[in-house]
């Protein structure tokens, strides 16, 4: 495995790959990896020859007055698991490698970003998207791996890839959960013991919606209103959003239909936490 830091260096290896014909699985993250990245760093050894895995927490995407600073950085950490997982390379730039002094390039994808978490978010997902296109120039890979966890994320890449007709195909796998249900994040590390109990109420919520909807409610109104009651039982928990709405365009749905995406967002303490179900788990 050979760790890189330099946006030349890594362009420079992967060419070579490329000229063999040799096709390149992608992995972007931010580090603090758990077993939610580990499981994309493994499909993509699965589908192909090359795994490059990159570790660069995006200043970009963090509001003024969001975790920048303390967000976790077990480098060491990350990098024996990558070790372990068998990936090829890994790339660690530095924020002033990936942003020039005067960078004033952006990518929008408007009408996705600005709702769900964008309402409380404003350019988090303009720094996302910016990012992994930076990303995806530098690695230019075949295949890119994202979990469904961050559902909104992998939307709006799909529609960029889509709009920018970037030659990559995006590939969406399954969330990654603890036994009690909680979906794995880099920012369960924030919970105190207390508050990761209480943070159990964000996939019974979600399991609660998917009983509703199996015994044949099909109205979201009524389906939201359940999961506030039940998410409400918990004092140390406040509703962001829980909403229902279309999966690709994320247009809110008054009635449950194949396409559907049940996502909500709830602050445990002082972390947010985020989590989904789509239609094919409905």
């Amino acid at each position: 495995m050979k760790i890189i830091k330099s946006l030349d260096k890594l362009f420079h290896y992967l060419k070579k790959f490329k000229l063999k014909g040799k096709s390149i699985g992608f992995v972007p993250t931010m580090g603090a990896l758990h077993e939610g990245h580990l499981s994309l760093i493994r499909q993509a050894r699965k589908d192909t020859d090359l795994v490059v895995v990159s570790i660069f927490v995006n200043p970009t995407q963090f509001g003024p007055k969001e975790d920048l600073n303390k967000y976790p950085r077990p480098l060491s950490k990350d990098l024996a698991l990558c070790r372990k997982e068998k990936a090829n390379f890994v790339f660690c730039p530095k924020p002033q490698d990936m942003y020039s002094r005067d960078f004033s390039t952006f990518v929008n994808v408007g009408g996705l970003s600005e709702v769900l978490c964008g309402k409380s978010r404003p350019g988090h997902f303009r720094g996302v998207a910016t990012v992994v296109t930076k990303l995806f120039n530098i690695v230019q890979p075949d295949i890119v791996y994202f979990g469904q966890k961050d559902a909104q994320q992998a939307i709006i890449i799909q529609r960029m890839v889509r709009d920018l007709n970037i030659p990559v195909k995006v590939r969406v796998m399954p969330t990654i959960r603890e036994k009690g249900g909680l979906a794995l994040s880099s920012r369960n590390a924030y919970l105190g013991k207390d508050e990761r109990k209480d943070a159990l109420v964000l996939s019974q919520a979600l399991n609660l919606a998917k009983l509703l909807i199996k015994n044949g409610s099909r109205d979201s109104g009524r389906i939201i209103s359940r999961m506030r009651h039940l998410i409400k039982k918990k004092k140390s928990v406040k509703i962001d959003y829980i909403e229902v709405v279309d999966s690709e365009n994320l247009k809110p749905l008054k009635k449950i239909s194949g396409n559907c995406l049940i996502a909500l967002a709830v602050w445990i303490g002082k972390t947010k936490l985020i989590d989904n179900v789509v239609g094919d788990d409905l």
